[in-house]
């Protein structure tokens, strides 16, 4: 079975996806499947998490919502985002004892292949995902079935101005997400996929 399979899906409606994420995910249960990677973007949403329904937080009315089941809080998925969803199974490889540790090392991903575009990606204590600038452009939030994993990462590339930055996450206030782009970063969707598959494949082998 090879190491892991990449699927570029191009605009997924994100009900459409969470369908796929929860078939693959019970198919790498079963060793169905490698480890697959899904990426993909999204028509406008913000998705809801058990955090935010919690503390009764919502986006700005204008904004059309769907309730998730990762962990978190809104994440907010459109145009200009990258979004990546890894179907793994976790725990066999070093450094995968806990959710705490799978997200570092997803985090590890996104901050090496921002740096091959000259980007400083950081973390910060005030949230999981990846920082520049002390702006957030990456969120993370997974769920998870006997250590396989479902749901994933967005990295905000050159969304929409104002619309990611409108969405305020668990903790923090509106216009602390923002894109690469706003920040003065110029940086496709396809060039970020080629960085970033390298260094995920490189995670796998070790």
């Amino acid at each position: 079975m090879p190491m892991m399979k990449v699927r570029e899906l191009g605009v997924v409606p994100y009900e459409d996806a969470q369908a796929l994420m929860k078939e693959l995910q019970q198919q790498r249960i079963d060793g169905q499947i490698p480890d697959t990677l899904l990426i993909l973007s999204h028509p406008e949403v913000v998705t809801v998490g058990p955090r935010a329904r919690n503390d009764g937080i919502q986006p700005p009315s204008d904004y059309q919502t769907i309730g998730v089941d990762r962990g978190g809080g809104l994440t907010w998925h459109g145009p200009g985002q990258v979004v990546g969803y890894p179907i793994f199974k976790w725990g066999d490889r070093e450094g995968e004892a806990s959710v705490a540790d799978i997200i570092h090392i997803i985090e590890g991903w996104l901050i090496d292949a921002l740096a091959t575009f000259g980007v400083n990606g950081e973390r910060d204590e005030r949230m999981q995902g990846v920082w520049v600038n002390g702006r957030k452009v990456c969120s993370i939030g997974l769920s998870f079935l006997r250590w396989v994993s479902r749901h994933g990462f967005s990295v905000n590339l050159n969304t929409p101005p104002g619309r990611v930055e409108g969405v305020a996450g668990c903790g923090l206030v509106a216009d602390t997400t923002t894109s690469l782009a706003q920040l003065g970063y110029t940086i496709s969707p396809e060039a970020f996929v080629q960085a970033l598959l390298p260094v995920v494949q490189t995670t796998l082998r070790k």
